[in-house]
C-alpha cells in the first residue's frame, strides 16, 4: 500500500459508511436506466475516481447531525455533476483516455457522449431537488453555470499566451474550485450547520479546489502518463495555458517554446522542450508554492471548527491534494 493510498483511506474513515451509500445510489443509476443505455452508464461508473467531492460533502455535513439522508443524497448529486462535466470535457477536448480507460466519446462518438453527459446532469439535478432545499438547488444551478463558464473561457482563450494571473484564477475557480466549493457548502447546509460553519466550509472548498486544479496543471508538466491517466503535455496540445506555462513564459520571455508552439511552429519539439524546461528551471517548485498558499488558506478556514474526526480528515485532505501524484 502506497503512502498516498494510506492517506486517502484515513481521510475516508469518518464517512466510509455513508460513502458506500453514495456508491449504491450511483450503482442504482447505472443498472436501473433504460436497457439501451445501461452499458454506456456502466462504462462511466467503472471509471470512478477517488470520490473526493462526495467525500468533501459528507465530511462537511459532519459538523451538525441534522440532515438525515440528505448529505448522502447531496454527495451523490455532487459526484454525478462531476462525472457529467468530465464526459462533456473529454468530448470538447477530443480526449481518448481518462484515468487510463477509453472515454465515452472515443468509444461511442461525440454525439452520444454529449447525450450521456446531459443524462447525468439531469440525474444530478433530480437528486438535488430531492433535498427540497431551495438554497442548495440554487447553488447547484450556479455551479453548472460556473463549470460551463470555465470551459468556455478555456476554449475562447486557447492558443493565447498573454493570460494574466487573475484570468487564470477566475478560470480554474469556474472550472474546478466551484464544484469543491458547492460540495462543502451544500453538505454543511443540508445538515443544518450554522451560518458561520457554512461560511468556513464554503471558503475551505474554494481554496482546496484552487489548489487541486493547480496541482493538476503541474502534473501535466511534471507527472507521467501512468500517474495522470493521460498523455503529459495534453493541455499544451489543446492550446491551454496553465500556471506552469505562465511562469515559464514569464521566466523565459525570449524564444519561448510555448509561444512558438501556440504559433504553430515545431509543435512536438516545442512541447517536449517546454516540459523539459519546466522540470529543470524551478518553475514546478514555484507553481507548488502557489498551490501551497491555497492549501494553507484552506487549513486556516477551518481552524475554529470543532476538533472532530471530520475536521481532522479535512486537514489531511488539504495535505493530500498538495502531495498527490494522480
Amino acid at each position: 500500500m502506497t503512502q498516498q493510498t494510506t492517506a486517502i483511506d484515513l481521510i475516508y474513515q469518518p464517512v466510509r459508511e455513508k460513502l458506500a451509500q453514495v456508491d449504491n445510489r450511483l450503482r442504482d443509476l447505472t443498472t436501473q436506466g433504460h436497457p439501451s443505455i445501461v452499458g454506456l452508464l456502466g462504462h462511466v461508473a467503472e471509471r470512478a475516481g477517488k470520490r473526493l467531492r462526495p467525500t468533501l460533502a459528507l465530511l462537511a455535513s459532519g459538523f451538525h447531525d441534522g440532515g438525515g439522508e440528505l448529505p448522502v443524497t447531496m454527495a451523490a448529486a455532487v459526484e454525478l455533476l462531476h462525472v457529467a462535466a468530465l464526459v462533456h470535457d473529454d468530448t470538447v477536448d477530443n480526449a481518448t483516455v481518462r484515468r487510463g480507460a477509453a472515454t465515452v466519446s472515443s468509444l461511442w462518438g461525440d454525439g452520444m457522449a454529449v447525450l450521456v453527459g446531459d443524462y447525468l446532469f439531469a440525474a444530478a439535478a433530480i437528486l438535488v431537488c430531492d433535498t427540497e432545499n431551495l438554497r442548495v438547488m440554487r447553488r447547484f444551478a450556479q455551479t453548472v453555470k460556473e463549470l460551463s463558464t470555465g470551459e468556455l473561457m478555456e476554449r475562447l482563450g486557447a492558443y493565447k499566451w498573454d493570460h494574466s494571473m487573475e484570468d487564470y484564477k477566475e478560470r480554474i475557480h469556474n472550472k474546478t474550485a466551484s464544484l469543491f466549493r458547492a460540495a462543502a457548502e451544500s453538505g454543511a447546509i443540508v445538515s443544518g450547520a450554522s451560518e458561520e460553519t457554512v461560511g468556513a466550509l464554503d471558503s475551505y472548498g474554494y481554496n482546496l479546489g484552487m489548489a487541486f486544479q493547480i496541482v493538476d496543471d503541474i502534473l501535466d508538466y511534471g507527472g507521467t502518463e501512468e500517474e495522470v491517466g493521460k498523455p503529459v503535455g495534453h493541455d499544451l496540445l489543446e492550446g491551454t495555458l496553465t500556471l506552469p506555462g505562465m511562469l515559464l513564459i514569464e521566466r523565459f520571455p525570449k524564444d519561448n517554446p510555448i509561444v512558438n508552439m501556440f504559433q504553430g511552429r515545431d509543435v512536438e519539439d516545442n512541447r517536449l522542450r517546454a516540459l523539459e524546461m519546466a522540470r529543470n528551471s524551478g518553475v514546478i517548485d514555484d507553481a507548488y508554492d502557489i498551490a501551497r498558499e491555497f492549501t494553507d488558506a484552506a487549513v486556516n478556514d477551518i481552524r475554529d471548527l470543532p476538533d472532530i474526526p471530520e475536521r481532522r480528515s479535512l486537514l489531511e485532505l488539504a495535505s493530500y491534494v498538495l502531495e498527490r501524484r494522480s
